[in-house]
């Protein structure tokens, strides 16, 4: 699947700025980026990842999801799958024309299965889930950018290779277009684990996260080849996991600490 992807290519509210900065791939540093958190809010659901729009945030857990309001934090509604259904381990969210698009696998299962499942953030009701699994690997983020879908397909050590992780670019049917691969020193990163979150941000780079790494890498889409081009590393206090960017709020990261089960609110600017 790899090799013909690659034919087809033709193209408690605190203030905390972080004051060392983690030496970059190229030994320099985070090319003047910075952290700072504002505020966390407890969220039960806060361990997979979370997703945002113009007033709420939702947290995500393997088959749960939490709706939270922004201003406040209170929990404002919620959806958890049926005992014995079949989502098994949602990750990553984003709400996009008015539907929240999660990354959901089968993990740690195998074979390995992948979809995207979609919900109606109003309501939190199911409305479809979208099947990938004849790409492989385990689905862990979705994003959008310019008419095409962007999803990371992870690799674990457990599982597969983590080397094979990558993403793929679908056109708007969800027909796979593109791979393009994480250079190996991003893989490195990641360990045995993998790209828990990724979503276009600030001046269009991707970010992405790893499993449990306080860091909030940068990278670009390749101008020729077909690996991503690794630009920074930025020290976050979130210990990985998947994340949002506020589409209304420009900079404004929604991350996680799965351990406390919080939000957390960030700004991630460069000066």
């Amino acid at each position: 699947m790899a090799s013909l992807l690659r034919v087809l290519a033709v193209f408690s509210i605190s203030f905390s700025p972080l004051s060392a900065l983690d030496p970059a791939p190229g030994g320099g540093t985070s090319g003047g980026w910075k952290h700072e958190e504002v505020k966390r809010f407890k969220a039960d659901e806060a361990h997979q990842g979370v997703a945002v729009d113009a007033a709420h945030f939702y947290a995500i857990t393997n088959a749960a999801i939490g709706k939270y309001r922004k201003d406040t934090g209170e929990r404002a509604g919620g959806w958890k799958d049926v005992k014995g259904g079949g989502i098994k381990h949602l990750n990553a969210g984003i709400v996009i024309d008015g539907k929240l698009w999660c990354a959901h696998s089968n993990y740690p299962e195998m074979p390995m299965k992948s979809s995207v499942e979609v919900f109606d953030p109003e309501t939190l009701r199911h409305l479809e889930s979208i099947d990938l699994t004849r790409v492989g690997g385990s689905l862990t983020w979705v994003d959008r950018r310019e008419g095409w879908w962007y999803a990371c397909f992870a690799q674990y050590a457990e599982t597969g290779d983590p080397a094979r992780t990558c993403v793929l670019r679908f056109d708007l049917n969800w027909k796979p277009v593109t791979e393009i691969r994480f250079p190996p020193e991003m893989i490195a990163k990641f360990g045995k684990h993998s790209s828990s979150g990724g979503s276009f941000g600030p001046e269009h780079h991707l970010f992405i996260t790893g499993h449990d790494a306080q860091e909030l890498y940068v990278l670009d889409l390749p101008v020729a080849g077909d690996a991503w081009t690794w630009r920074t590393a930025i020290p976050i206090t979130a210990h990985g996991q998947a994340f949002a960017w506020d589409r209304g709020q420009p900079g404004v990261l929604y991350s996680i600490d799965r351990k406390t089960h919080e939000v957390i609110i960030s700004m991630i600017s460069r000066h």
